[in-house]
């Protein structure tokens, strides 16, 4: 009962976007292991549940997704990887998602994307991110252990495959891919590299992928693949969608995006899939949560946003209750205040009607 209480306050801090001791993310991660040594490469899921895609360190966006789509335990999830980089908020991101899968493993899966991976952490931000908030690289290489114990894909009553990425020319079959040794660093080819690197494609067959690893596949790989595996489609992650979901093929690939307004400036809307006891399908679409915003402006090195920070504070009462930006009304906004665009994530309530 005392570590489920530990357990349940250590959510609650890192819920308010405060870390947690580097002790307690040892343990954290310790338990975590325990849980995710036992799954497959390919974990089975039951529905109902949730469907979501990139997260990116976006930590308000995250809270935003659970807003919408209800919380952990009530709401069964599965996220299909990239937990970390390129937002401000990595480590917070996967240590709360990771905390849930420990405190409710049965209603929340976790699945390995390009991102969870050594290499690719070292470059795109959450090395650093975990250097600069607790001072050494030590949460950095106990987190990057946990990835090598992710599920490298799953399927939802043996007719939904999710995978980060995509398909590979090594695989054919769902138990190939349980033979693979997934307890490594990504590999730089490969059947599991392929998993988390591929991408579909308007071609037949497979082709040269230009992000360097993996494979673009076309859509008789997938009906050769779906059939072989009696499934009805495949549910995917990896690339930016702008409208949150995207059909391939017919309807048997869907690119389902998680991460709003992505890299704070692309002005994205995102989506999750909600799929219930029939595997009825209803997609929810959220915009970049408004709250990010006090944060962004506290934190930033430019001094016109900085000095903004006493206004939006005052206009939050109204803002955060009331209003919602479109996008080009936001990027407008900083405009005529004379400097360049601001990488701030979309307010999500309240209409403005520009004449």
């Amino acid at each position: 009962m005392a570590e489920i209480s530990d357990l349940d306050r250590q959510i609650e801090q890192l819920r308010r976007c405060e870390l947690i001791k580097e002790s307690e993310v040892k343990a954290l991660c310790a338990k975590a292991r325990e849980i995710l040594v036992e799954e497959s490469n390919v974990q089975r899921v039951d529905s109902p549940v949730t469907v979501c895609g990139d997260i990116h360190g976006q930590f308000y966006d995250l809270k935003e997704l659970f807003r919408v789509g209800g919380d952990v335990p009530e709401t069964n999830y599965l996220f299909m990887g990239d937990f970390v980089d390129r937002g401000f908020y990595s480590v917070e991101t996967f240590l709360l998602l990771l905390a849930l899968k420990v405190r409710y493993p049965d209603r929340i899966t976790l699945i390995r994307g390009n991102h969870e991976s050594r290499q690719i952490t070292q470059v795109y931000g959450f090395y650093d991110e975990c250097l600069r908030k607790y001072g050494s690289v030590t949460v950095w290489r106990y987190c990057t252990e946990i990835f090598d114990y992710l599920s490298l894909s799953a399927i939802i009553d043996g007719k939904i495959f999710c995978v980060h990425g995509g398909l590979s020319p090594s695989i054919q079959t769902l138990d190939q891919i349980r033979t693979i040794d997934r307890k490594q660093e990504v590999p730089h080819d490969g059947p599991m590299c392929d998993l988390l690197w591929s991408d579909p494609e308007d071609t037949t067959g497979w082709g040269v992928s230009p992000r360097g690893a993996g494979y673009l596949f076309g859509s008789d790989v997938v009906a050769q693949f779906n059939a072989a595996n009696d499934i009805d489609m495949i549910c995917r992650a990896h690339q930016l969608v702008m409208e949150g979901y995207k059909w391939h093929f017919n309807e048997t690939v869907l690119t389902v995006w998680s991460a709003p307004n992505y890299c704070y400036r692309c002005g994205n809307v995102a989506a999750i899939l909600e799929l219930d006891e029939h595997l009825q399908k209803e997609f929810i679409i959220f915009e970049a949560a408004l709250s990010h915003l006090r944060s962004l402006l506290r934190t930033t090195s430019c001094e016109c946003c900085s000095s903004l920070f006493p206004l939006v504070q005052l206009l939050f009462p109204i803002l955060d209750g009331v209003v919602s930006f479109s996008f080009s009304l936001w990027q407008g906004f900083s405009s005529l205040l004379s400097f360049s665009p601001l990488p701030w994530p979309l307010p999500n309530k309240f209409s403005v009607w520009i004449p």
